[in-house]
């Protein structure tokens, strides 16, 4: 058994008896070996949700995995994926000053640690403002924003976005407050690092709020973009703690490790189909 022979479904619909029995059944009759399975009832909301990892038996007809998975879901009123594990993700990556959630990304990906493939890096600064920085060939885009220019400029990143077949948008510190309408149409595939542990201190200059506040702990976030600043539904959050001793700088300096390590694990999270959406909340199946 090959990793190209392992596919993930993932699913959500209002919960009712017997679907994990119905998942369990149909992928048996498709000639497939469930080998990881994760579920969560959201008695909130009434939702259930449900993460499958299956390869299949010899001889089985994968012409018939869609249509039946189709079916299947259309009785159940399910959202739901199926991912090859082998095939990577088309990953869109935007940075702006600060480079290091970039570089740490770039560098999980060299050494196979996470499944992407970078379609292309999209910055609000000159290449030349990365020098130190090996793209390895990635297409490099020099999109410079002013107020007078953001609609065309957002334009101009989705229309990248459609051209390289992009599945997930990362804002890997792009300090760029992403439009309703652009929000809209990345929802549920782009993900950005917040410099917080959200809910607290959102917006510009978070690590100086917290030292106002005499903070003990910083953290970071990343969180699914949406139209509201800052209130995604939540992927992945770390903290570390600090002393009143730590200035502003301090705090940068510690953040940036918490940034990097945080970001990575929300973009394998959402490449290994771990993360699925719950209105403001998401739902992570942890490894």
């Amino acid at each position: 058994m090959t990793a190209g022979d392992f596919r993930t479904l993932t699913l959500s619909c209002v919960n009712r008896p017997g679907i994990v029995a119905a998942i369990a059944q149909k992928l048996f009759e498709l000639g497939t070996n469930m080998t990881e399975a994760q579920q969560f009832d959201d008695t909130e909301s009434g939702r259930f949700f449900m993460r499958v990892v299956f390869s299949p038996f010899d001889g089985w007809e994968p012409s018939r995995l869609i249509p039946e998975m189709a079916a299947l879901a259309a009785e159940f009123g399910m959202t739901w994926t199926i991912k090859e594990n082998a095939r990577p993700t088309r990953v869109m990556l935007l940075v702006s000053k600060f480079d290091h959630c970039l570089v740490d990304l770039l560098y999980r990906w060299r050494v196979g640690e996470l499944a992407i493939e970078p379609v292309g890096i999209i910055a609000n600064h000159p290449a030349a403002a990365y020098a130190d920085v090996d793209f390895g060939g990635i297409p490099f885009h020099y999109l410079p924003v002013t107020a007078a220019t953001k609609a065309q400029q957002e334009a101009r990143i989705l229309q990248l976005v459609e051209d390289s077949g992009t599945e997930l948008v990362v804002l890997a510190r792009y300090m760029q407050i992403l439009s309703n309408e652009m929000a809209l149409q990345l929802s549920g595939r782009c993900i950005n690092i917040h410099h917080s542990f959200l809910p607290g201190f959102k917006g510009a200059r978070p690590y100086h709020q917290a030292y106002a506040r005499g903070v003990k702990l910083i953290g970071a976030t990343a969180h699914f973009v949406t139209h509201d600043l800052d209130e995604g539904p939540i992927i992945e959050q770390d903290v570390e703690r600090i002393s009143h001793a730590d200035t502003p700088e301090d705090l940068i300096r510690k953040g940036r490790d918490i940034e990097r390590r945080v970001l990575a694990r929300a973009v394998r999270y959402y490449t290994e189909q771990r993360a699925i959406l719950n209105g403001r909340k998401a739902i992570v199946f942890l490894d």
